[in-house]
């Protein structure tokens, strides 16, 4: 049985890095990346990488902070209420963390693997 979420697609894969400069050095100096976001966060920056054309990034996260697939959605408060009402292991709550973070949530497969919804615009 098939049930619709407003999730529309991968949006970013995060990769845990210990230096995010020599990680940004690779994935744009060697591999031919360009970098789409490069913005503070928390105490030092989120940056992801592509390749030209891409609609998939690869986020560079700071350690402390969880990699993992990260899916867009156009509504993370509506998808977050129908998930739980499922029954799937999803967040308490979709957090409201300030001015500039999108609304995102955190879903558990059945394997543990964490998946980040978080609301595009």
């Amino acid at each position: 049985m098939s049930r619709a979420t407003r999730i529309t697609h991968v949006a970013t894969v995060g990769i845990r890095v210990a230096d995010q400069r020599k990680a940004t050095e690779f994935y744009v100096g060697e591999l031919g990346f360009e970098v789409r976001r490069d913005v503070p966060f928390g105490g030092g920056r989120w940056i992801e990488v592509a390749p030209p054309g891409a609609t998939t990034t690869v986020a560079l996260v700071p350690e402390g902070v969880p990699g993992g697939i990260r899916l867009a959605t156009r509504d993370a408060d509506a998808d977050h209420a129908d998930l739980r009402a499922r029954g799937v292991d999803a967040d308490a709550e979709v957090p409201r963390t300030g001015p500039g973070v999108p609304h995102m949530f955190a879903v558990r497969g059945p394997d543990g693997n964490d998946l980040i919804v978080v609301e595009s615009s």
